[in-house]
C-alpha cells in the first residue's frame, strides 16, 4: 500500500515538474531562410510601390550574425519598398498555442553609424492560423495588437547598431490561445527613412507561473525527503557494502548597398 501511495505521488510529482522543463515552443537561428516556409513561416511584403528585396540571408559585408555562422541571420532592407515609398514587410512566425506565460525573445541590429532611421514592430494575431495582414502599406488585418515597437519615433539613431536583445511576455490573454507573431519592418518614405536591419536568435518560450514554480519545488522536495528516507541504514538488511574495483585518486580528468 505505502508503494502504491509512493507512485502515484511520484507519478503527480513528475507531471507537474515536466511542464517546466520543455524546451522553446520555438527557436530559429536563420542558418538557412529559404527552409523557413517548410517549418510554418510566411512572408508578405505588402510595401508600395513594391520594392526589388523581401527577407533575405544575412549580408556578412553589413554586419555579422549575433550567433552561429556569420550569415546566419535575417534581413531586409530599403528596397523593400521603391524610392519614396513605405515600407510594410512582414515575417509571420509559425501559429503556436499562447498563453500569458508565453515570451518572444529576439535580438536584432542595424549597421553601425546608419543615419537613415529603422523601425521594427512585433506584432499578435489571435485568429489561429490566419496570415491576414491587410493589402496595404498601412493595414494589419488579424495582427492588431502591438507587442513592442523598437525605435518608435524613427530617431536616427534609435535602432540599435550592435546586436540587443528584446523580450516580450504576453498578457491579457483569456487562456491558452492559438496565434501568431509577427515582425514587422515598418518605414515610411525610403527617401528619408529606412536602410538595413536583421534579426537572429528568435525564441518563444512557456514561461511558468509562479504558483507552478512553487507547485514544482514542493514536489522536488517531497522526492527527494521521500530518498531520503528510503536510504538504507548500515547494519539492516537491505544493506550491501560494496567496494569500488577502481578506487584510484589519480583519475584521468546599413544599407544593403550605399546610397549615393
Amino acid at each position: 500500500m505505502r508503494n502504491a501511495r509512493r507512485f502515484v505521488f511520484t507519478v503527480i510529482a513528475l507531471s507537474t515538474i515536466a511542464p517546466l522543463l520543455q524546451a522553446a515552443a520555438l527557436s530559429e537561428g536563420f542558418d538557412d531562410v529559404s527552409t523557413l516556409p517548410g517549418d510554418g513561416w510566411l512572408q508578405i511584403n505588402n510595401s508600395a510601390p513594391l520594392g526589388d528585396t523581401d527577407w533575405f540571408q544575412g549580408n556578412t559585408g553589413i554586419f555579422p550574425a549575433q550567433a552561429g555562422p556569420e550569415d546566419s541571420y535575417i534581413a531586409a532592407n530599403f528596397v523593400n519598398a521603391q524610392d519614396g515609398g513605405d515600407i510594410s514587410n512582414w515575417l509571420i512566425l509559425p501559429e503556436l498555442l499562447l498563453d500569458n506565460a508565453t515570451q518572444l525573445s529576439f535580438y536584432t541590429r542595424t549597421e553601425i553609424e546608419s543615419i537613415f532611421p529603422d523601425r521594427l514592430e512585433v506584432r499578435l494575431s489571435t485568429a489561429g492560423a490566419s496570415t491576414d495582414v491587410g493589402t496595404t502599406a498601412s493595414t494589419v488585418g488579424d495582427f492588431s495588437t502591438l507587442l513592442l515597437t523598437v525605435n518608435p519615433t524613427l530617431d536616427p539613431f534609435g535602432y540599435p547598431s550592435e546586436w540587443t536583445q528584446f523580450t516580450v511576455l504576453l498578457s491579457s490573454l483569456p487562456g491558452p490561445t492559438s496565434g501568431r507573431l509577427a515582425f514587422r519592418y515598418f518605414v515610411p518614405d525610403t527617401l528619408e527613412f529606412g536602410n538595413y536591419i536583421g534579426i537572429d536568435t528568435v525564441a518563444v518560450t512557456p514561461v511558468p507561473e509562479p504558483s507552478c514554480l512553487a507547485l514544482a519545488t514542493c514536489a522536488m522536495a517531497w522526492l527527494l525527503v521521500s530518498r531520503r528516507r528510503r536510504r538504507p541504514v548500515k547494519g539492516s538488511a537491505d544493506f550491501h557494502s560494496v567496494i569500488s574495483p577502481t578506487a584510484r585518486s589519480d583519475r584521468a580528468t546599413t544599407r544593403s548597398a550605399p546610397r549615393a
